[in-house]
């Protein structure tokens, strides 16, 4: 699972930073604002993938999906960015947890066959 959520986190890191750069050029917002909330996003998405093994680490993973949606009020096509990153975060943890219980059944299996 830490493998396709990470994937998915770096992703959005990129799309985080770029938006910041259309809303800094197409929104009222001052640059300090747009690179304070960017910025914090960016840095969040970076150190959820390192916390995505830890309690609570998939879950602030929703709320920054929530965030990236939300951004739309800002740079409307975030809100389709936002969905289809939700989308993939959904996938990814949906997936990467299947793939980890195959994992361990597959370990299991091997341990039992050796012993």
């Amino acid at each position: 699972m830490r493998t396709l959520c990470a994937s998915t986190l770096i992703g959005e890191f990129f799309v985080i930073g770029f938006a910041g750069l259309v809303a800094m050029q197409t929104s009222d917002l001052s640059t300090g604002t747009v690179w304070a909330v960017s910025g914090t996003a960016m840095l969040l998405s970076v150190l959820l993938c390192g916390m995505l093994t830890r309690p609570g680490g998939v879950q602030l993973g929703w709320l920054l999906q929530i965030g990236l949606i939300a951004s739309g009020f800002v740079v409307p096509m975030m809100f389709i960015l936002g969905v289809v990153f939700a989308g993939l975060w959904w996938a990814s943890v949906h997936f990467g947890r299947k793939v980890d219980e195959a994992k361990a059944r597959f370990a299991a299996q091997a341990t039992a066959e050796a012993a």
